[in-house]
């Protein structure tokens, strides 16, 4: 049984904060970071930085990590690549070469942001979902930063090209995508750069198209955010979103039970004041729970 709560984040745009945390929780408000909030795992390849990191587990039981492979330092369109991490207990990890787009055909590829996986059972493959943009150096055309995806069985090579998965309608970027499938009905929650918020469509198939519904927003909150976050509070039908409220520096919650409605959370009745950035929640049994503590300490 899936009842504890596992946080996987990095912590700004410092060098030394580009890399992976750990926080857990045991009622999915309340969290704690790990390791005393330093990180445990660090890019050795590509740029030497990881930015918003997804945590998920695979169908045999064995847990990945991707993420942005990035340096904020050298600028916000200077990276064409995810990293790839596997792990079979969530404490050792091994990292793979990483997903280079340039690699797949998307010639000029820049803001290879806040990759996320999901299972597609037709398919019995993993889609990958990232933000990417392109610019041709050539005419110095860019392209808007939406939303691609491809599939993989092995987190090593993509079994087909990127293709756009949305695009907005009003010509503006999306990025930060979270796709939650509830009862057939495939939710993307995402950045719209337009307004800063939080939005979300809606498809009956994975890789869509996406309907924008008459109120797209799903932020119940007035500030700019980004990085959202969809879980499930264990043994209840209510999900919880976070985000990180990067004009502020914190992190705000709101929970749902329809997906399209959101309840603010007050601030007294959650805890993740420990500076984390865009990042992922898994959900995880007593023993991992254990095991995960016992090896980072609180």
């Amino acid at each position: 049984m899936y009842n504890k709560y596992l946080f996987c984040y990095f912590k700004g745009n410092e060098p030394k904060n580009e890399s992976i945390n750990y926080a857990v929780s045991e009622d999915g408000y309340h969290f704690t970071p790990l390791n005393n909030n330093e990180p445990f795992l660090f890019n050795e390849k590509g740029t030497k930085g990881i930015r918003d990191p997804f945590l998920f587990r695979t169908q045999d039981g064995s847990f990945y990590i991707i993420g942005t492979d990035m340096r904020s330092e050298l600028g916000w369109a200077s990276n064409h690549a995810m990293c790839v991490w596997h792990s079979d207990d969530l404490v050792s990890w091994e990292q793979y070469e990483g997903i280079d787009m340039e690699d797949y055909g998307l010639h000029g590829s820049v803001r290879t942001w806040a990759p996320e996986a999901i299972y597609d059972k037709e398919k019995q493959m993993y889609m990958i979902y990232w933000a990417n943009a392109q610019h041709f150096e050539d005419t110095d055309e860019w392209t808007n930063t939406v939303m691609w995806y491809a599939y993989t069985k092995d987190f090593k090579t993509l079994e087909t090209k990127p293709e756009i998965l949305y695009a907005p309608p009003c010509k503006k970027d999306a990025i930060d995508a979270d796709i939650i499938e509830n009862d057939g009905t495939f939710y993307m929650y995402y950045k719209d750069e337009n307004n800063k918020r939080i939005c979300y469509v809606y498809s009956d198939c994975l890789t869509g198209p996406y309907k924008e519904p008459e109120n797209k927003n799903a932020s119940a909150f007035d500030e700019d955010t980004e990085g959202c976050c969809m879980y499930e509070h264990a043994g209840t039908d209510k999900w919880a979103m976070i985000m990180d409220s990067y004009s502020l520096g914190n992190y705000v919650m709101q929970t749902t039970e329809d997906f399209i409605n959101f309840t603010p959370v007050d601030k007294k009745d959650y805890f993740l004041d420990f500076s984390p950035r865009h990042g992922s929640m898994l959900l995880i049994s007593d023993e991992e729970y254990e095991r995960i503590v016992s090896h980072f300490g609180k």
